[in-house]
């Protein structure tokens, strides 16, 4: 028997708004720019955090925020969440109210992202708990997923300035989120992955790849790793406290993905590489 999943509204918003710019030549010219916009949480009337967001899939990310906090254990918690882009509020509803909600969420670590920028220490607590599912990824999926993003539509392609993060299942893509920061779009996809657990057949984390296209930093490490997610892609860098705390994991992290290169920065016995070809005598 599965747990009821939380009533959810389906409040979309805009992703992008069209100004007037003046380029080099003194031309007007009109331009598509990200709508970026606050949501302002409330749980159980309670007002917790402000995040800007695209506003793509608000209910999503909302969700997925409070489980990568650490304030819930999964969507089973939620009763409901009410998005109103009128008041740029979401409203939360849990089942059972979230204990010691005062202590979890005092201590915060500014962190290196951008539209959110605070991570609650409750979650450094518990990182040495998580246990990896023995997902590998070969060579021909790292560049076919490479590939994949280079041809998705996008908002990135029309207006820039905004990341994106994929979930993968061997070559297939399972969701494709952006928002204005990297954090927002895995809180989304979490968000998004919990509601499978709630169905007929939850997603199972053995063989998911996570890509990003922001950098490897320790909160994208984390929240990966907290989805069950053993393999982390960018097309960025990576950072040292990302690095320490991916290798710390068994995490597999690949950089700099672009076109046919890459570099593994961590988890290198996830990756299975493929013999260059051998060329032949002349």
């Amino acid at each position: 028997m599965h747990a009821e999943p939380p009533r959810l509204t389906e409040a979309r918003a805009p992703l992008t708004h069209r100004i007037e710019v003046l380029n080099q030549h003194g031309e007007q010219q009109v331009l598509d720019i990200p709508a970026e916009r606050p949501l302002t949480v409330y749980v159980d009337k309670r007002e917790l955090v402000t995040l800007m967001t695209l506003g793509e899939r608000p209910e999503w990310l909302v969700l997925g925020y409070l489980m990568n906090q650490r304030l819930i254990a999964g969507a089973q918690d939620v009763e409901s969440i009410t998005v109103d882009w009128e008041v740029g509020a979401a409203a939360v509803k849990t089942r059972q109210g979230i204990a010691d909600v005062e202590a979890k969420t005092a201590k915060r670590v500014v962190t290196t992202g951008c539209g959110q920028g605070s991570l609650f220490g409750e979650v450094m607590a518990h990182i040495e708990e998580i246990a990896l599912p023995p997902t590998v990824v070969t060579q021909a999926q790292v560049l076919s997923i490479v590939n994949t993003i280079r041809l998705q539509d996008s908002t990135y392609k029309s207006a820039g300035s905004v990341h994106g993060c994929a979930l993968f299942r061997g070559h297939e893509r399972l969701l494709f989120v952006e928002d204005v920061g990297r954090h927002n779009a895995i809180d989304t996809i979490a968000g998004w992955k919990a509601l499978q657990a709630l169905g007929e057949a939850p997603l199972d984390a053995n063989g998911l790849v996570f890509y990003t296209t922001g950098r490897l930093t320790s909160e994208m490490v984390m929240k990966a790793a907290q989805m069950g997610v053993a393999v982390l892609i960018s097309r960025s860098g990576m950072t040292q406290m990302g690095h320490a705390m991916a290798s710390d994991l068994g995490l597999c992290a690949i950089g700099r993905a672009l076109n046919t290169r890459f570099l593994c920065f961590s988890g290198a016995h996830r990756l299975l590489l493929e013999p260059a070809p051998v060329e032949a005598d002349v």
